[in-house]
C-alpha cells in the first residue's frame, strides 16, 4: 500500500474514533437515551411527564440532561403560556437520526437479557 493511502486510512480511522467519542459524550450517561426514547415514543412532553416516565431520575438531573440535549441541538424547549407555566420538550430533526441507534440498543438489550436469563 502506498504511503499516501496509509496516511489517508490513518486519518479516516482517527476521524471515526473521534466520531465515536463525540457520540458517546453527547449521548452518554444513565438518562439521555431514556429521555430520547420517551420523546420518540410520545412526541412533545412536559417536564413532569418526562420525570414520571424516567423512573428514578431527580428533577435536578433531568433538568441538567435536558439542558445538555438542548445545547447539542437534540431537543427544543418551549415555555407554554399556561397557569401555572409549564415547559415542554420535543425532538429536533437532528435527534431523529439517533432513533435507529436506540432501536438497535433495545433489540440488543432484549436479546442479552434473554441470554443471561437462559431463555
Amino acid at each position: 500500500m502506498a504511503e499516501k493511502d496509509c496516511k489517508q486510512d490513518e486519518k479516516r480511522y482517527k476521524e471515526r474514533v473521534m466520531a465515536i467519542k463525540d457520540a458517546i459524550e453527547l449521548l452518554g450517561g444513565k438518562w439521555k437515551f431514556c429521555i430520547l426514547f420517551n420523546l420518540y415514543d410520545s412526541g412533545t412532553m412536559r417536564f413532569k411527564d418526562l420525570q414520571k416516565n424516567s423512573v428514578g431520575i431527580t428533577p435536578k438531573v433531568l433538568s441538567n440532561e435536558l439542558q445538555e440535549l438542548e445545547e447539542n441541538l437534540m431537543i427544543t424547549r418551549t415555555v407554554n403560556n399556561t397557569k401555572p407555566v409549564t415547559v415542554s420538550y420535543k425532538l429536533t430533526e437532528h435527534a431523529k437520526e439517533v432513533e435507529p441507534v436506540i432501536n438497535a440498543l433495545i433489540n440488543f438489550g432484549l436479546k442479552h437479557r434473554d441470554k443471561i436469563q437462559g431463555k
